[in-house]
């Protein structure tokens, strides 16, 4: 696909993450830009081109638009602005005391994502994507690889979609609708893998991850996650058992973040160590 050249003029800036910044059009108020960083140039397209066909299975997501290029090459995607929306994260941030409100919000939401069966002809496996990632690390040993792909095997099967990097940073709402952002990893397959996420953003980070990636303290990142399991899997079922069940998916997100960042991750690998390897 050709980009389409763009003048970044045009735009104000609006906010940034780990892969790049967004951008509100100065001129019209119904266009969002998301600007990878320099040198990210096939992440941006292939991000476009799956954003299109989840929001075509009917997934509630911004309506993507243009792949486009700036002039001094940076890459990204035009999408449908979502005037007035905010993330849970921030949501959170700003209000700790609805903390369990807004939890049990995110929880039915993505309850609703894990429930929608998707066409397994046009999107990816959780497993193969894992699968593929993990045989592209440079940071593992075979032996480690080996059992961490043993693992994602005997990993539960289903043909529902999965976020790929869910996390309350990642799920946006307004007054009257929800919207789930950043699909690049979008897949399907068994909950756990995206739940393996929400622990790992919530209870595994520290203190100064917590406080500048999601403007909150660890403490209330953790609350959040303990209201969002009972809102999940219910009330009565023990936190205990959840996290035991998540865990081992969280340990897996290594993968991810190490893919995405290019090097190592001790702090998670040990979770890793403690429940695969």
């Amino acid at each position: 696909m050709q980009a389409t050249r763009i003048d970044l003029e045009d735009y104000v800036l609006s906010g940034g993450g780990a892969n790049g910044e967004s951008y509100f059009k100065k001129n019209d108020p119904s266009v969002l830009l998301k600007l990878y960083f320099p040198g990210k140039v096939t992440q941006p397209l292939d991000e476009l081109l799956l954003s299109r066909k989840v929001f075509e299975a009917g997934i509630p997501v911004p309506e993507p638009g243009k792949y486009v290029v700036t002039g001094d090459g940076r890459c990204g995607i035009l999408f449908k602005r979502i005037h007035g929306k905010v993330s849970y994260a921030s949501a959170v941030g700003n209000n700790p005391g609805k903390v369990r409100e807004y939890a049990y919000e995110f929880a039915a939401m993505c309850r609703k994502l894990h429930a929608t069966k998707v066409d397994t002809a046009v999107f990816e496996s959780v497993k193969d994507r894992y699968l593929g990632i993990l045989k592209g690390n440079v940071f593992f040993t075979d032996a480690q690889k080996e059992k961490i792909g043993e693992f994602i095997m005997k990993a539960p099967d289903a043909d529902t979609a999965i976020h790929g990097d869910l996390q309350f940073g990642n799920a946006i709402f307004t007054e009257d609708r929800q919207y789930f952002i950043d699909l690049g990893d979008f897949c399907y397959g068994h909950p756990y893998f995206d739940l393996g996420m929400v622990y790992l953003t919530c209870k595994l980070g520290d203190e100064e991850f917590t406080r500048e990636v999601f403007h909150m303290d660890k403490g209330t990142a953790a609350r959040f996650w303990d209201a969002f399991a009972k809102g999940y899997f219910g009330e009565d079922v023990p936190l205990v058992e959840i996290e035991n069940e998540i865990l081992p998916y969280a340990g897996l997100k290594t993968l991810i973040i190490e893919r995405d960042t290019g090097y190592p991750f001790p702090r998670y690998r040990k979770v890793l160590e403690q429940t695969i390897l």
